[in-house]
């Protein structure tokens, strides 16, 4: 809207979801179950796997907004909204995204845009009585050289990743601000606000922007359109030997749904004050390469696939440790092979 540039994914505005009403509600009144819960970014993919988790679980009374009924970076306007729908629980989905292009064209929206956002539904969820808030990070909040697999004690320990440093100093802001209400209101006021950092994701509700899409989405879309048109090639950017970790969304709305869910001794058995992040990852990683041919075999394209080594590459390796939320009892359900299908099925039927 206005002048933002018109190229930038708004996550939260992208997937078009049945839950899409001010105070949507599924169900007889007679199911309405509590707690009151709003999902910031219920029409993203995240958001909108959270919101088909939640009712999956019987939770019937969710709030949403869709982004031209609510502009979260407005601090008057979520502070009305806080105000009038009082919610108890909050996940905040609600982010700008988008891949290494999008990242290094607009990075003051990146970052500007994610700290409002984020800044004013936390705050708000604290001055209106909110005891539980779940917020989604990345997995960019780490050093671009960090140890592999990546654990929770490596933030904050190295450089980050150029490329996308605004949104990843956006997203580690969001995580130091839960800490710092949870460390000065816990006591006083009750006060959980919880973080979780995913890997990669994708799946239904993707973005499959030609230039401001994450990998896979991007590959789905350019493989796609070149079985369409019978092309010979696919040309891939970077060199195709970083290593990716991928989840599917659906497997990540469980875990957070399963965060949330932690009494408050058992989820701090595994976090500490200062250090209070969970990653959710999908426990092992592969190569552009390998993911290029699983995306072109998904898609049916028989083509040849190469790489242009003048584009970036982004971080040789993103591989996250989910070794504390496994201890707690999680572990993912979809393998990649079956969720490139399902993501292409998703991508044919919306394109």
């Amino acid at each position: 809207p206005g002048n933002r540039p018109a190229l930038v994914c708004w996550d939260f505005d992208y997937a078009i979801h049945p839950a899409d009403r001010p105070n949507q509600q599924t169900g007889p009144a007679a199911m309405t179950t509590t707690p009151k819960i709003y999902v910031a970014g219920h029409r993203g993919m995240m958001g909108s796997a959270i919101v088909r988790n939640l009712q999956a679980k019987g939770y019937n009374n969710i709030v949403t907004r869709t982004h031209a009924e609510l502009e979260l970076s407005n601090q008057a306007a979520v502070a009305d909204f806080f105000k009038l729908e009082k919610p108890d629980q909050v996940y905040l989905a609600a982010a700008k995204v988008g891949g290494i292009h999008a990242n290094n064209t607009f990075p003051a929206e990146f970052i500007y845009d994610n700290l409002m956002v984020q800044n004013n539904v936390i705050h708000q969820a604290f001055l209106n009585g909110v005891k539980k808030l779940l917020f989604l990070g990345s997995s960019c909040i780490y050093p671009r050289l960090a140890p592999q697999p990546m654990s929770e004690d490596a933030l904050l320990t190295g450089k980050l990743e150029p490329t996308n440093e605004p949104y990843a100093i956006a997203k580690i802001a969001g995580i130091k601000m839960c800490e710092s209400y949870n460390r000065q209101y816990s006591a006083s006021h009750g006060v959980d606000y919880r973080s979780v950092m995913p890997t990669n994701l994708y799946g239904p509700g993707d973005n499959y922007h030609p230039e401001n899409s994450h990998v896979i989405p991007a590959l789905i879309r350019r493989f796609h359109e070149a079985k369409v048109s019978n092309a010979p090639e696919v040309v891939i950017w970077g060199t195709g030997t970083p290593r990716r970790e991928f989840l599917y969304v659906d497997d990540m709305a469980a875990a957070s749904i399963f965060v949330m869910e932690l009494d408050k001794k058992t989820y701090d058995s595994q976090t500490q004050p200062m250090q209070s992040h969970i990653n959710v990852g999908f426990g092992s990683d592969i190569t552009i390469n390998e993911l290029a041919h699983a995306i072109a075999k998904a898609t049916g394209y028989a083509g040849n696939i190469s790489f242009d080594t003048s584009k970036p590459d982004g971080a040789p390796r993103k591989w996250m440790s989910s070794d504390r939320l496994n201890q707690l009892g999680w572990s993912p359900k979809v393998i990649l092979e079956n969720g490139l299908k399902q993501a292409y099925l998703e991508f044919q039927s919306h394109s």
